[in-house]
């Protein structure tokens, strides 16, 4: 039995194919796949990898996060989703090699977020 989040992918996988105006045979050529291995993942009968996951991304023109909107649950929401601001930032912090900067900047935007959520307004600091 598909997991219901294999379902949920796939359909919208099948819905942006759709929008796209692409056939399921289409698709298929592009990533090297059979269009009855896309029809498997549109059907959430099997699951798509990440690696999979990110090649249709590209291919169909949407973010990888594209596929998990509209789920809902807490058990599928462990992590809050990252804006794209954020995730700007995640990127420069990655491109950083030198680690003990690195760890640094973790200690500053770790102070910061604390007297953030804190609702400390220390001006004097």
């Amino acid at each position: 039995m598909p997991h219901p989040v294999d379902i949920h992918v796939g359909q919208r996988i099948k819905e942006i194919r759709t929008v796209r105006g692409l056939t399921q045979s289409n698709v298929a050529e592009q990533l090297g796949i059979s269009f009855q291995q896309l029809q498997k993942y549109e059907t959430g009968a099997n699951r798509v990898s990440a690696s999979r996951m990110f090649e249709l991304s590209k291919l169909l023109k949407v973010s990888p996060s594209f596929f998990f909107e509209g789920l809902e649950g807490e058990s599928y929401e462990s992590m809050p989703a990252m804006d794209m601001e954020t995730a700007r930032i995640a990127a420069i912090l990655s491109s950083i090699t030198n680690q003990k900067l690195k760890r640094r900047i973790h200690t500053l935007i770790s102070e910061i977020a604390r007297s953030d959520t804190s609702g400390a307004t220390d001006d004097a600091a």
